[in-house]
């Protein structure tokens, strides 16, 4: 469950409502009222403590169709490779892979355009992110991969299971952006909210001019207050409005309503393999979710029976920025009892 700190002795929020507030909340800065929002975004009751703020892995880099992209090679064992989504980069995974990395060797790498990885010219559809993020498994020439999916990570990863199954042994997601959507399924304010971030010049104002993503939903739909040397690194990849196309296009990308077309019909596509693969098939749930809530878990039980389904606590969307150390536990014991099979 979540909870808001507006009244006094931070009264419960029930589902529903708490996916509203959060809703109304993100609507909030496109009437100029951002000084309310730290006062009313609610929070995750059981955030694990002491959470690390630094990132002390050794950068790696490969040249990946003519740019380069950033990642991190930590520990030794059976490959797992963690991937992001928007706004964020392997940083938010810092507290994840210490734990993974006791029995697993973890690739965690960032998206082109994103992170410390190159920013070329392109037009950061979702083709180009799936397109490099292939050819870098390629030519990091990893082999027999289980991926651990979060956002736009979880598009892009099955994009690769699915045209490449010989070298995917299972998948973990969570808060991941798994099939198309319909604009029937989000409140008002939601709607709201992204048809104006789906607009070409609302859109751009919002997000690169302002740099919305970063500075205010990253850490409202984090669970927790982020801290000052965690906020200066996620705006690290984009101090300029130039640098945040990326960050701007993603919003765009989503599939909403057979729209964009080709996004659509792509990612429906993959979500069908999916279904009628035999590839184990692992779902981190966090109390609400966001993106998978109580009502998409189910319908994904329905749709995959396979489907292992893992409760790790509360959370928003960001769940490595509260539940980190239960996000490697579960994936880590799940892949263990996978090899003993």
């Amino acid at each position: 469950m979540i909870e808001s700190p507006v009244a006094r002795g931070r009264e419960q929020v029930s589902r529903p409502h708490a996916r509203l507030l959060i809703a109304f909340l993100l609507v909030i800065p496109a009437f100029g009222c951002l000084q309310i929002m730290p006062a009313l975004a609610p929070s995750a009751r059981d955030v694990e403590p002491g959470l690390g703020d630094d990132f002390p892995f050794e950068s790696r880099y490969l040249t990946v169709l003519g740019s380069r992209m950033h990642y991190v090679d930590e520990g030794a064992g059976p490959p797992v490779v963690l991937l992001h989504g928007n706004p964020t980069s392997v940083y938010l995974w810092r507290n994840v892979i210490p734990t993974l990395a006791e029995r697993h060797r973890v690739i965690a790498v960032d998206l082109i355009g994103m992170g410390k990885s190159a920013k070329p010219t392109l037009g950061y559809r979702f083709a180009d992110h799936a397109r490099f993020f292939e050819a870098f498994m390629q030519e990091l020439g990893v082999r027999d991969v289980a991926l651990v999916l979060h956002d736009w990570g979880g598009a892009v990863g099955i994009d690769y299971a699915a045209r490449q199954p010989e070298n995917v042994r299972a998948i973990s997601v969570m808060e991941a952006v798994l099939k198309p959507m319909s604009w029937d399924q989000a409140d008002m304010a939601t709607r709201y909210l992204f048809s104006r971030l789906r607009d070409p010049e609302d859109g751009h104002e919002i997000v690169a001019v302002e740099n919305y993503f970063v500075e205010r939903m990253l850490p409202m739909m984090s669970g927790r207050d982020l801290s000052v040397r965690e906020m200066e690194a996620y705006r690290e990849p984009f101090p300029t409005v130039e640098s945040r196309r990326p960050v701007e296009q993603w919003p765009r990308e989503i599939p909403i309503d057979d729209v964009p077309a080709d996004n659509a019909q792509r990612i429906a596509s993959n979500y069908e393999w999916l279904r009628q693969s035999d590839l184990p098939v692992q779902l981190l749930h966090a109390d609400p979710g966001m993106i998978i809530d109580d009502a998409f878990v189910e319908n994904l039980q329905r749709e995959i029976p396979r489907i292992q389904t893992v409760e790790i606590g509360s959370g928003i969307h960001y769940l490595q920025e509260v539940q980190p150390t239960r996000i490697a536990r579960a994936v880590s014991s799940w892949l263990q009892a996978l090899d003993a099979r």
